[in-house]
């Protein structure tokens, strides 16, 4: 049987497709619309047998497109978009029919290594309530910012310290008073802040019914690590989604992008700060995690403090960042909860005598 491969470039209503066979010859080419009956008549018309490749790069719609295509019995591969522009044979030369074609000259002759995974529907539910979640808390976020900003170009900065609350917000009103103006600004960015707050509780509640139906024991598991609760946690599942896609815990740190950047060239080799690919929340997610490494009763601080000595605040939150991201990725594969002995410290009261040569002398009156 002739193996064929499809490239599909897709879009919102109309999508081209090229199909070539094992030899790089062209079959055909054309458009179909963007609809699950459009992929099956794509199919049946060109009598694509099940587990047949198609590419298509990464976009708003992919992930629909590769959950049609899969129920169809076909293969979707998913290219990361900037990798297809990289290797595309004349990217100045761009058309919808060129993409197509050059997705499926790629898939041909596997030259694509950036193959993104798709996650099942359970996951993909939970990506979008946190992405939902994020948006609502930079709402939020903004509209103190925003108050904070008129509180100072208005001389009245003292008043901005506490907009974190409803009494807060409502201390700040009340000392508006004279302001009638800067009040009302206040009292409109008031009700934008209540209407974020309240869909944030609503998403928060829906988190916790998706933990407790389809994630309950993974996010129990990771949240015996001090310093997780239910969003860092609900965050890693959403992000690695199949810990098995990995090959160890390097590369998730890696797809997290908590690993240094790498110059090597002969004998020079230099490394610079973090790559910061991937998921951008995950990161922040651990970031925020490794601060709780700054108490002295945290199993990390051990790692925290020596790092912070030597280097820094912010490089050793980063180290930490990155251990976490290692452990956290570590527990759902392995099915182990976190365990401290495992970290290489040791629990117990320890205390430390320093002695100097000279201190201040006591001021005499």
């Amino acid at each position: 049987m002739t193996r064929y491969y499809v490239g599909l470039d897709v879009h919102s209503k109309q999508s081209a497709f090229v199909i070539e066979d094992e030899g790089g010859k062209v079959i055909t080419r054309g458009e179909v619309p963007t609809t699950p009956d459009g992929f099956s008549r794509l199919q049946a018309t060109y009598h694509l047998s099940p587990g047949t490749q198609v590419a298509l790069e990464t976009g708003t719609v992919a992930f629909f497109v590769a959950r049609q295509l899969s129920r169809l019995g076909l293969d979707a591969v998913v290219v990361d978009a900037h990798e297809v522009r990289l290797k595309a044979h004349r990217p100045n030369q761009k058309s919808d029919r060129r993409d197509a074609f050059e997705l499926c000259e790629g898939l041909r002759r596997g030259i694509y290594r950036s193959i993104v995974h798709v996650p099942n529907q359970e996951v993909s539910r939970l990506r979008d309530t946190l992405s939902r979640r994020r948006h609502f808390v930079r709402l939020q976020a903004a509209q103190v910012g925003a108050v904070k900003a008129l509180l100072r170009a208005a001389g009245l900065g003292r008043l901005s310290r506490s907009l974190g609350s409803e009494a807060g917000w409502s201390r700040v009103i009340a000392a508006l008073a004279q302001h009638q103006e800067l009040r009302t600004y206040a009292e409109q960015h008031r009700a934008v802040w209540r209407c974020a707050r309240e869909q944030i509780a609503v998403l928060e509640a829906s988190l916790a019914r998706q933990q407790q139906e389809s994630f309950a024991s993974q996010t129990r598991r990771l949240q015996t690590m001090p310093g997780v609760g239910p969003i860092v946690a609900s965050t890693a599942i959403a992000v690695f989604s199949n810990p098995e896609r990995f090959p160890d815990a390097k590369h998730a740190a890696s797809y997290a992008g908590l690993v240094p950047s790498t110059y090597q060239s002969g004998d020079r080799e230099a490394h610079g700060r973090i790559t910061k690919r991937g998921s951008a929340e995950l990161r922040a997610m651990l970031c925020e995690a490794a601060h709780h490494a700054s108490r002295p009763d945290q199993p990390l601080n051990p790692y925290f403090a020596r790092l912070c000595a030597r280097r820094g605040y912010k490089m050793a939150i980063t180290a930490v960042a990155h251990r976490l991201c290692r452990i956290i990725f570590a527990m759902p594969r392995h099915h182990s909860d976190f365990d401290v002995n495992k970290l290489g410290v040791e629990r117990g009261r320890f205390e430390r005598k320093i002695v100097r040569t000279y201190r201040l002398k006591a001021s005499s009156k």
